[in-house]
């Protein structure tokens, strides 16, 4: 079949076209119509992610497409899936607990785009952000995966959104994810008062954002697109009684899997509803897969970057 292969730890110069055995395992065997391009993929195809893979392996964490074998599936049915690796391919395997019903409302693209970002979105909003209906909601790389699934996820949620961006096309885009009000970077977002603040990006916006919580405030750490991972003065935190909380999606939901089952269903129902729709942004052939990763590694992606197998 083919696939996407990793063959040294070069990120996308490291990446080519290549014909592979289909994979086997435990799981859930799935047809891939279309794969999610995220920046665990652009880290691990560095050798700069927790986990570590040696060349040559398929990069590829998320996927959306049919059911060809697999426990609590029929063959043919809608899925989107987390594979962690191996996903930039015809064929992949994902692990049952990160398998879920595409609902018919999405599209294969929008599928691939559904489970990393609106799993953690959902995740830092609630488990770890503890949002209230009401609540405004401040987010950092509004324009992304990540951000514009949190756009939406809080909205559907009831909150008040902020979204901070630096161009004028991503301003576009968030606004397409919902955001109630759009700001830009090097503005005048951190007088800002909001109760959450979802920060994917890090590096030196980190302080800043600490400024924009109001009373109570928490600071929800997802990651460090922006390169450097900041550091914290904690008496900062005492002066409005505010919190810095850390976000790992992918590990709580390992730990508890009937947590995450939950928060599937939570999406899912928001995606039926209309409340959930996945904004994908480019849209590459599987041959042009170090393409799809230099968009994220240029900070150039808008909405959900996506790899097209299928028709």
């Amino acid at each position: 079949m083919r696939a996407l292969r990793c063959t040294s730890l070069d990120g996308p110069d490291g990446i080519e076209l290549a014909d592979v055995p289909e994979p086997d395992g435990d799981g859930v065997l799935i047809d891939v119509h279309a794969a999610g391009v995220s920046y665990p993929d652009l880290l691990i195809t560095r050798g700069q992610y927790q986990a570590k893979l040696d060349p040559p392996f398929v990069p590829g964490s998320e996927v959306a497409g049919t059911v060809v074998a697999g426990e609590s599936f029929d063959a043919g049915d809608r899925v989107a899936a987390l594979t962690f690796a191996g996903g930039f391919a015809e064929r992949a395997v994902a692990p049952s607990l990160f398998t879920f019903a595409l609902p018919e409302a999405l599209s294969f693209a929008q599928g691939a785009a559904l489970v990393m970002n609106y799993h953690t979105a959902y995740f830092c909003l609630v488990t770890r952000g503890r949002l209230r209906a009401g609540e405004t909601v401040l987010v950092h790389g509004a324009a992304g995966g990540v951000g514009t699934a949190t756009l939406q996820v809080a909205k559907a949620l009831n909150a008040h959104t902020l979204a901070v961006v630096s161009s004028d096309e991503k301003e576009r885009v968030a606004g397409e994810a919902g955001a109630d009000e759009v700001l830009r970077s090097d503005g005048e977002w951190p007088r800002q008062a909001a109760d959450v603040v979802i920060d994917p990006v890090g590096g030196e916006r980190f302080v800043d954002s600490l400024r924009a919580l109001a009373a109570g405030g928490r600071l929800v750490v997802v990651g460090f697109t922006g390169g450097a991972i900041p550091e914290v003065k904690v008496n900062r935190l005492l002066l409005n009684n505010t919190e810095v909380v850390g976000a790992a999606w992918g590990a709580y939901a390992a730990a508890d899997p009937e947590a995450e089952r939950q928060i599937g269903e939570q999406i899912n129902a928001m995606a039926e509803r209309g409340d959930v729709k996945p904004i994908v942004g480019a849209r590459l052939p599987l041959e042009r897969g170090a393409d799809a990763l230099r968009l994220l590694a240029d900070r150039a992606a808008l909405g959900k970057v996506v790899l097209d197998l299928r028709p």
